[in-house]
C-alpha cells in the first residue's frame, strides 16, 4: 500500500471533513490503512445503516458542523493537521431544491470556514477541496469540461459547488498563492472535481445506486425517473486515488500542482441511467426496474462529462476499473452485505491497490 504514494502519508496528521459520509469514510479507511494519524470532523451519520459505523475505524472522530467556526477552529488548533481533505457538504441535487439556503450555507460558507481554519494554522502544508463535476456551467455538450471552463449551475447544489470553487480560487490567490510558496506562506491548495462516484456503502437518500440496492434487498422494483440522463460513472476508489496522488505532490512542495483537477472515468464510463441499471442486472439477477414518466420532477442535467487530460499527463493518473468492473464491484459490495452480512471494503481496497501496482 505504501508503494503508491512514496510512504508520504505514514504518521502524517490528516484532517478529513465529512469523514462519516460515503467518500469520506472510504478515504479515512484508506489513510488509516497507510498508517496516517487521522482526525475526522463531520456531522453524525444520517442513515441507518452507514458505511462509517461498519468500518469501526481506529481514528479520532469529532462530531461537528463546518458552520460552527469556533468549534472547527478549536479542532484545527488542537490537532495541528499537516494535510486537510475537505469533503463535508450537502451532496444532493434534489435536496438542494428543498433546502436551498442550507445547501448554499454549507457548501459555500462552510468551505470558507475550513479554508480560513487552514489559513490560521501554520502546521497545514496541503489542502484539497473536494467539489463536484456539477460545478461547471453545463451546456450539455458532448465533450468533456476542462478545468479552466466557466463555473455555473442550474440548481442550488450545482451553484453551491461552483461557488465553492470560486472561494477556493480566491483563497489560493489571496493567501496561498503558489508563486509565494516558501516565502510568505507554507501551504498549497488544490480543488478536485469528480464524476458520479459509486461503490459500496452509500445509503444517501435519492441516489440511484442506493435506491437500486435497497429495492433489491426488499424484493421491489427500482423506479427510474430520468432513464436517459448520461453520467460519468466511476468507482469511489478511482477519484480517491487521484486525491491521494495530488496530496502527495502538494506535500512534496510542488507548487505547480496547487490548482484545479478533474478525475473522471474513461469515455466508456459515460452511459445512461437505464444502461447502468441494465448492466448492474448482469451481476445480480434480482435487479428489476420500471420507468416513471413524471414531468414534475425537478430539473437534472442530462449530459455531463469531464476532460481529464491534465490529470493523465501531469499526475500520471488514469481510470483503472472500466464501467463493467465498476458496476461489478459495486454490486458485489451490496450483495455481500445484504445476503451475507459481510463488509468487503478492505478486500476491495486491497484488490484495487494490487491492480494499481501491477499496472504501474
Amino acid at each position: 500500500m505504501q508503494q503508491l504514494f512514496n510512504n508520504s502519508y505514514k504518521n502524517k496528521k490528516i484532517l478529513i471533513t465529512g469523514h462519516t459520509g460515503f467518500k469520506g469514510s472510504w478515504l479515512a479507511f484508506w489513510l488509516s490503512q497507510m498508517g496516517a494519524d487521522v482526525l475526522g470532523y463531520s456531522l453524525a451519520p444520517n442513515t441507518t445503516p452507514n458505511h462509517f459505523s461498519m468500518l469501526d475505524l481506529s481514528i479520532e472522530s469529532v462530531i461537528g458542523d463546518i458552520l460552527d467556526r469556533e468549534k472547527l477552529f478549536d479542532i484545527f488548533k488542537a490537532f495541528q493537521p499537516e494535510v486537510v481533505f475537505h469533503l463535508a457538504a450537502q451532496p444532493l441535487v434534489r435536496q438542494s431544491y428543498n433546502e436551498p439556503v442550507e445547501t448554499l450555507q454549507t457548501n459555500i460558507i462552510g468551505t470558507a470556514n475550513v479554508l480560513d481554519a487552514c489559513r490560521k494554522e501554520y502546521s497545514v502544508k496541503a489542502v484539497i477541496n473536494i467539489t463536484s463535476d456539477k460545478c461547471y456551467e453545463n451546456k450539455e455538450w458532448p465533450w468533456g469540461y476542462r478545468e479552466n471552463d466557466p463555473m455555473g449551475g442550474y440548481d442550488p447544489y450545482s451553484v453551491s459547488k461552483g461557488c465553492s470553487e470560486l472561494v477556493t480560487s480566491a483563497y489560493r490567490n489571496s493567501y496561498f498563492n503558489p508563486d509565494e510558496y516558501g516565502k510568505k506562506h507554507n501551504t498549497l491548495l488544490a480543488s478536485v472535481r469528480a464524476g458520479n462516484v459509486i461503490g459500496g456503502g452509500d445509503w444517501a437518500k435519492e441516489r440511484i445506486i442506493t435506491d437500486l440496492m435497497e429495492a433489491v434487498s426488499k424484493g421491489k422494483k427500482l423506479i427510474i425517473r430520468n432513464p436517459g440522463a448520461t453520467r460519468p460513472w466511476q468507482h469511489v476508489l478511482e477519484p480517491l486515488y487521484g486525491y491521494l496522488l495530488l496530496g502527495n505532490k502538494l506535500l512534496e512542495g510542488k507548487n505547480e500542482f496547487a490548482e484545479a483537477w478533474n478525475f473522471g472515468p474513461n469515455d466508456d464510463g459515460a452511459i445512461s441511467v437505464l444502461q447502468m441499471v441494465q448492466e448492474m442486472g448482469k451481476f445480480w439477477g434480482k435487479i428489476d426496474y420500471e420507468i416513471e414518466q413524471n414531468k414534475n420532477n425537478p430539473h437534472e442535467a442530462n449530459l455531463l462529462k469531464l476532460d481529464c487530460a491534465k490529470a493523465r499527463s501531469k499526475l500520471n493518473w488514469k481510470s483503472l476499473w472500466d464501467s463493467s468492473i465498476t458496476f461489478a464491484k459495486t454490486v458485489e459490495w451490496y450483495k455481500c452485505y445484504y445476503e451475507n452480512q459481510q463488509v468487503v471494503t478492505e478486500s476491495q481496497l486491497k484488490e484495487y491497490i494490487d491492480a494499481r501496482i501491477l499496472h504501474g
